[in-house]
């Protein structure tokens, strides 16, 4: 049986094609993944590992927990717990660390790397042996600055330039004293990194005087435990934190294993789904070849072979298709980590030095899942093959489902599917997230049982095609009797396809959604003409507020400032703002009272409100950070959303309780309303500032369709892999159907359809198909970005559902191209076909 079985594999090698293409793109897909993500996983650590070498204990400031009505806030690390740590015993020497958001501008005055990973810090004495110099001094004073050498070669900057650079606001421009190396990641990935003497650090920081972290280095022979312990008895008890750099080195490489896990999951579920669209078409191919090879498997149970035999032949054929698509994808997928290492290079997302990271486990898990995939998919076949009586096959009256399957099979689709929909819809009752279980669970048990009713859906389907198909002719009338002979085959053709619409369509839908509901929070919470903001989210200066309120042609502004407190013993968000101008920049519905702030009168948003009991004239003692407590009236209750939330009051009252002031975002109305020339005199007004950025409504708007119209390139991108796999499914299948119809097509070509024709026929039975698969997909991708979108208009008031018409209608277009592209080498074989030797053919 075994010699049979690997006989059978070499005399079906070119039918099998297609399932190995399919099964090979998946394990390439999930190999790739993981080759990728420990390549980049491992360079990373290497690269963080190599920044603390030169620390041996960090010394950091514990944060007070809020207690009571005490705000909680952090301990600074002062000058004098520096002197203490450097003259511990076993010390050889401690340094002051700093750091903060710093942006550089190139020489067009455009941000250099990415907001987040635009770093400042200091450069400790004349001589830091963290940041070896390559050109120049060390920075003295304010006007000086350090570079790293990456920022200095992409920017252009050498040695004695000016440099823009911006840290929370107005726009510095200090001379480049110097070029330096770094380890440091941020760098390595694509960031930038400015050093300036300490003194200069610390004043642009807002940290006068303090650090924010000590780095001791331990003298030969000591100890990273032991000096620890010694700088635990010189700083003072339960104001600081210690840790030794191995513990760094080794929480730095736990972290970054976490967020690489995280990358992995997310990259192996779309690998999975290219996998499981894989199944139907690895279980229509041995049920074809199962078919077609019944009167040979007949034959072998006359002769003696077992059950067991039968399908223990067809498992193994299986397990030498899934060995070799396993062993292919492998090296396929090896290529695809080493390509998207190179891709991540080409979009400036930079990647530490390193080798390639090929593991046992990959190597593994690509072999496991190529076998293990393709002889559970084969195994349903094989075992239906194994049943059937000798007689029966050799008579050929085994292939015709009986009622009682067929009703059995509908039941249990039709079961599926109601307990599916049914579960999403009490999901959509439900908490955000509680129903996320719930609505996964019913989004899995209508999918299973939309694909267990496709054979009978498919009828009724695809007889609606019926009179488009008629225009057609013959081949039309043919293509659509060819498309339901088979219902259960075409069923899991079709359901491969349906597979990779339903989370494209899903996806669009809420993205779509989302998209219209920001759009209408900005227009409908925001009446100023333009909102001042950083461009990577930080807190702007109080300076920033100041400049745009006495720029030219701006009628009314303000900032909006975050302080926090406590109040009854819970933490509560204050957000200051200009209480005369409020009103004018927002467009917030007033539930109860007045929409008036100034003095002790302050608005709340209806869920803090709901939260405290509180309603208009409610009174309520607050504790400010510094340790001061004010009584407060509630003036009015407005509905808040993700933009504008908090209890709001004026800024005169906040301000002097905040130990460093700085503002979220500046709203500003103009006289002229928003124009390029109104936007022009901001930002010069704000000094080009390359880090600030000054957004009207429909550049907010423009923003936030970046965002998802990124997501969904990714998506789409992610799951090209399945519809790919999709598309072999389909190929394969006319393929073989075309072999096993050879007679059939050879007595259709002997009375008169001519090769056209018959190309016709095959091209309409494959465009049928595929629009059954879409029609299926999008269907229930509607169905589920409606429920999903059930759940996000809990926590958004301005959610509406989208129906993108447009892009559904391109799907559905998209699906009609699959469809003729597959057909066209089945097409093409079935029209050459030999009349004579086909209708000879067995």
């Amino acid at each position: 049986m075994f010699r049979t079985a690997l006989r059978n594999v070499l005399a079906h090698k070119a039918r099998l094609l297609m399932t190995v293409l399919a099964v090979m793109l998946g394990v390439a897909f999930v190999s790739g993944t993981l080759v990728f993500t420990s390549t980049i996983s491992q360079a990373y650590q290497k690269s963080s590992a190599k920044g603390f070498d030169r620390v041996d204990v960090a010394v950091t400031a514990e944060y007070r927990e809020d207690r009571g009505n005490t705000v909680g806030k952090p301990v600074r690390l002062t000058q004098s717990m520096l002197d203490k740590s450097a003259k511990v015993p076993g010390a050889a020497s401690a340094t002051g660390v700093l750091t903060g958001f710093t942006a550089i501008a190139d020489k067009d005055g455009k941000l250099v790397g990415s907001g987040w990973q635009s770093e400042g810090g200091n450069y400790w004495g004349t001589e830091d042996a963290r940041y070896p110099l390559v050109h120049g001094h060390a920075p003295r004073g304010e006007d000086e600055v350090l570079i790293d050498s990456r920022t200095a070669e992409r920017a252009g900057y050498k040695v004695g330039d000016k440099v823009r650079l911006s840290v929370d606001g107005p726009v510095l421009e200090p001379t480049v004293s110097g070029i330096f190396t770094t380890d440091d990641g941020n760098v390595a990935a694509g960031g930038s990194l400015a050093l300036f003497d300490t003194a200069t650090a610390q004043k642009l920081f807002g940290k006068p005087g303090t650090y924010d972290e000590i780095d001791v280095k331990a003298k030969p022979g000591t100890s990273q435990t032991a000096l620890r312990h010694a700088v635990d008895q010189a700083l003072p008890k339960n104001l600081v934190e210690t840790t030794t750099g191995k513990k760094l080195a080794d929480d730095q490489a736990r972290e970054i294993s976490s967020q690489m896990s995280g990358l992995r999951q997310s990259l192996l579920v779309f690998a999975y789904i290219a996998l499981f669209v894989g199944t139907f078409i690895i279980a229509n191919t041995f049920t074809m070849l199962v078919a077609q090879r019944t009167k040979e498997l007949a034959l072998l149970r006359a002769v003696g072979a077992s059950r067991r035999q039968i399908t223990r032949s067809v498992l193994i054929e299986a397990f030498v298709v899934g060995a070799v698509a396993g062993v292919t994808g492998l090296v396929a997928g090896i290529g695809i980590g080493a390509g998207l290492r190179s891709l991540m290079g080409t979009l400036g997302a930079t990647v530490p030095d390193g080798p390639l990271v090929i593991t046992p486990g990959t190597v593994a898990t690509a072999l496991g899942v190529g076998v293990v995939i393709t002889m559970l998919a084969a195994w349903l076949p094989g075992r239906r093959a194994a049943k059937i009586p000798p007689v029966a096959a050799m008579n050929a009256i085994h292939a015709k489902a009986t009622t009682k399957s067929l009703v059995l099979r509908n039941t249990i689709g039709a079961l599926f599917s109601a307990g599916g929909i049914a579960v999403v819809l009490a999901a959509t009752t439900m908490d955000a997230d509680a129903a996320k279980g719930p609505m996964g669970l019913g989004a899995v048990l209508l999918i299973i049982g939309v694909f267990v009713l496709t054979p009978l859906l498919s009828r009724p389907l695809i007889a609606a095609a019926a009179p488009v198909l008629r225009v057609f002719g013959v081949s039309g009338k043919l293509a659509r009797q060819n498309s339901v002979r088979n219902p259960r085959r075409t069923a899991a053709t079709a359901s491969a396809l349906m597979i990779g619409l339903t989370l494209i369509t899903g996806m669009t839908v809420m993205a779509g959604s989302l998209q219209k509901s920001i759009d209408r929070m900005a227009s409908s919470a925001i009446r100023a003409d333009y909102v001042v903001s950083m461009a990577n989210g930080n807190a702007l200066s109080p300076d920033v507020a100041k400049n745009v309120a006495a720029s030219d042609g701006v009628t009314a502004s303000s900032p909006m400032r975050d302080g926090y407190s406590r109040i009854d013993g819970t933490s509560e968000l204050l957000r200051g703002v200009n209480g005369s101008a409020i009103a004018e920049l927002t467009d917030l519905k007033v539930d109860d009272g007045s929409f008036k702030v100034g003095g002790s009168q302050v608005v709340v948003d209806s869920d803090t409100a709901k939260a405290h009991h509180w309603k208009p004239g409610s009174a309520f003692t607050v504790h400010y950070e510094d340790g001061k407590q004010q009584k407060l009236t509630v003036a009015g209750v407005y509905e808040g959303n993700d933009l504008i939330q908090g209890i709001m009051l004026d800024n005169t009252v906040l301000t002097p309780h905040l130990t460093d002031p700085a503002d979220m975002r500046v709203m500003v109305k103009t006289a002229g309303g928003a124009s390029d020339a109104t936007k022009d005199k901001l930002e010069k007004a704000l000094g080009n500032n390359p880090a600030i950025q000054v957004q009207d409504k429909q550049d907010l708007s423009d923003s936030v369709a970046k965002m998802f119209t990124l997501m969904l390139n990714m998506v789409y991108g992610l799951l090209a892999m399945a519809v790919i796999v999709a598309v072999l499914g389909v190929v394969n299948t006319l393929a073989m159907s075309v072999f096993e119809r050879s007679q059939e097509i050879g007595m259709l070509r002997a009375i008169g359809l001519d090769r056209k024709a018959v190309k016709r026929m095959v091209r309409l039975e494959s465009l049928v198909i595929s629009l059954f698969g879409a029609v299926l997909g999008i269907g229930l991708g509607v169905f589920f970005g409606w429920a999903a979108g059930q759940l996000l208009a809990t926590r958004m008031d301005t959610y509406e559902l989208v129906v993108p018409w447009a892009r559904i209608a391109l799907f559905l277009l998209l699906a009609g191209a699959v469809g003729v592209l597959a057909a066209l080498w089945p097409a093409r074989r079935a029209s050459r076909l030999n009349m004579l030797s086909a209708i000879k053919a067995e």
